[in-house]
């Protein structure tokens, strides 16, 4: 792959080719992902979407929103960083095509900002109630009228193909989404493949998958502007990923090993003591022994350890990345970048006692429940609707659920069609929409 076709600003639809090199740099067309992302009403809804709690009253818990600021945050760091190494070996950018260190950190910040967009409710839980109900529920009666590769859209409904639907798709008159630059978008697609074959390799890439069948078609287009290279000989139908890709991934590792273990402490689900010996065995030889003794409260020195710990794995993945730059180019780089970090067993025992501690909480979990409950009624219902009106026998009831579709509604729908905007609608809702719908449902004003 090459950093030339990599770094594209080409939007869907553009007519005429987007240069660097005429970029007005006040505003950069990257930047310019970035705010369109920040504005948008999809990414305004994470602010009441789960991203440890659900459901969570607690001022001090990260929500799908603050984590994802913080992830961009941690991405244009490791963007800006990465991209000054990769200048220096490919000065031709510069000084012929015109790139700067902070497109990279642009483009990666854009894209960790948008990285959890596509999530449902209720977090993984969600998406697993709504590939649950189409496998094991009311939702398996509609096997037979899908092909493979729909059913196994519907069946293991993931959110970052999703969020790839949500940044692209044309609706209501919008065309192309938000339109994005297409290095951004190749920079978001963490999976660049689609549902099946199911995990064909042991490849970061071939992990999930990042594109429904519906999509396809922009997804190939996106592929071939950028270059990505072909995988179809051990994935088929699978792409190497967009190299900043990877530092996409790892911005979003390093804030949920630390931020989660974070909200872990300040919920009382791990003793403060007890943690502060962890993230000091990351950092230790990092810490200004002076100056950390000097804090007296826990808080202090928990964030002091904290901004340590991120800024050490900041370093840490762009000396991986830049180590591994030429297979990361031939998409032969395998793994995710913390994976090949010297710190990965300090950071697997730091995962460790978050699964443990926190997201096998007797809190979260029973939250989860809840919300699987909630998901698989609300999916029961609008499924039915969306039936009944295609066969001509709708009730009321049905009419009265499909007010919220009246833009969307079209007769000339396939079944997979109508489907994946039942799974859409509810992949929008946010915790608290989700519970007053499903209290609407069950009778509740």
């Amino acid at each position: 792959m090459q950093w030339e076709q990599l770094l594209s600003l080409k939007r869907q639809g553009d007519a005429n080719k987007r240069l660097r090199i005429e970029q007005d740099e006040t505003r950069l067309g990257f930047e310019v992902d970035y705010d369109r992302i920040i504005f948008s009403s999809s990414f305004r809804s994470l602010q009441d979407k789960t991203q440890v709690i659900p459901l969570s009253k607690t001022s001090f818990v990260h929500t799908r929103l603050t984590h994802s600021l913080e992830v961009s945050v941690v991405g244009r760091s490791l963007g800006r960083a990465t991209g000054t190494a990769i200048l220096e070996r490919h000065p031709h950018l510069v000084s012929t095509l015109g790139y700067r260190f902070n497109d990279f950190g642009a483009i990666v910040a854009a894209a960790s900002l948008a990285h959890d967009i596509g999530n449902p409710p209720f977090g993984h839980s969600g998406e697993k109630a709504i590939g649950d109900f189409f496998r094991n529920g009311n939702g398996r009666r509609f096997k037979e009228q899908l092909s493979d590769a729909e059913y196994q859209d519907l069946v293991a409904f993931e959110g970052n193909a999703n969020g790839f639907k949500m940044l692209t798709e044309t609706k209501h008159g919008v065309q192309g989404g938000l339109r994005l630059s297409y290095a951004t978008l190749g920079a978001f697609m963490k999976y660049p493949k689609p549902s099946l074959p199911v995990k064909p390799t042991n490849h970061i890439a071939d992990k999930k998958f990042g594109v429904f069948q519906c999509d396809r078609s922009f997804f190939e287009e996106v592929v071939q502007e950028l270059g990505l290279l072909s995988r179809h000989a051990e994935s088929p139908h699978g792409y190497a990923r967009h190299p900043l890709t990877y530092l996409v991934e790892a911005a979003d590792d390093i804030c949920y090993t630390i931020i989660d273990f974070e909200d872990g402490i300040n919920l009382g689900l791990i003793e403060e003591e007890f943690a502060l010996e962890y993230l000091i065995k990351l950092v230790q030889d990092r810490i200004q022994t002076d100056k950390y003794h000097a804090l007296t409260k826990a808080s202090d020195r928990l964030a002091y350890l904290r901004s340590l710990a991120v800024h050490t794995l900041i370093q840490e993945a762009v000396r991986v990345f830049i180590e591994n730059e030429e297979s990361i180019l031939s998409g032969t780089f395998s793994e995710a970048l913390l994976d090949r970090s010297s710190y990965k067993a300090q950071i697997d025992d730091i995962i460790k006692i978050s699964v443990e501690k926190v997201y096998q909480s007797k809190e979260v979990i029973d939250k989860e429940i809840a919300g699987y409950k909630m998901l698989t009624e609300i999916l029961d219902a609008y499924t039915t609707a969306f039936e009944q009106y295609h066969l001509g026998t709708d009730r009321h009831y049905d009419r009265l659920l499909l007010q919220n579709f009246q833009e969307d509604l079209n007769q000339d729908d396939t079944v997979y069609e109508y489907l994946m905007k039942c799974c859409d609608f509810v992949a929008r809702l946010t915790d608290g929409n989700a519970l007053q719908l499903y209290r609407r449902l069950n009778g509740a004003l």
